[in-house]
């Protein structure tokens, strides 16, 4: 379902995310990262941090710090697990109709390199798989997900596979 100008209208998660822009600017990130490590929070626990929440584009970052880190101090490989996976998983919340429920499916994790300093996860969703989610009550998708370091180079290649079903609960 679209609205007459063709845009998608609001879910919950985006109508939420909405209500950070009533703060003064510079304070939006940290709320933003307060509301979204209550919501999720493992991502508390790590520190992941919010960048861009956008319906088409996800950008979240995990500093380099030792809660994180393995045992030859880069970002341990399950913590690098953690921030694709809230990258995707993020993106599809804010796209999945209020009366579903997305599920993470499928990964799959290639590590190519080590990692060095922080790392950034950026998820992206074209429209064609926007409009899916909003067609359908139930379906899957692969959401597309590059991790970087702080040299720019991408030590994990990631491929996620989403799902949503009907929720249990009724829509708000």
């Amino acid at each position: 379902m679209t609205t007459s100008d063709g845009a998608f209208p609001p879910n919950r998660m985006q109508l939420q995310l909405e209500q950070v822009d009533e703060f003064p600017k510079f304070l939006r990130p940290w709320v933003r990262n307060l509301v979204l490590r209550r919501a999720v929070p493992f991502t508390r626990t790590a520190r992941v941090e919010f960048i861009e929440m956008s319906p088409h584009r996800v950008e979240v970052r995990l500093p380099n710090e030792h809660r994180v880190q393995n045992h030859i101090g880069s970002i341990h490989a399950s913590a690098m697990n953690l921030l694709a996976e809230t990258a995707t998983g993020m993106a599809m919340g804010l796209n999945v109709r209020d009366d579903c429920l997305p599920l993470a499916k499928d990964l799959k994790m290639a590590f190519r390199k080590r990692a060095t300093g922080a790392l950034r996860a950026v998820a992206v969703l074209t429209d064609a798989q926007r409009q899916a989610m909003r067609d359908s009550d139930k379906g899957e998708m692969q959401v597309q997900v590059t991790v970087t370091d702080e040299a720019g180079i991408e030590p994990v290649e990631c491929e996620f596979t989403w799902a949503w079903i009907p929720s249990s609960r009724p829509a708000k």
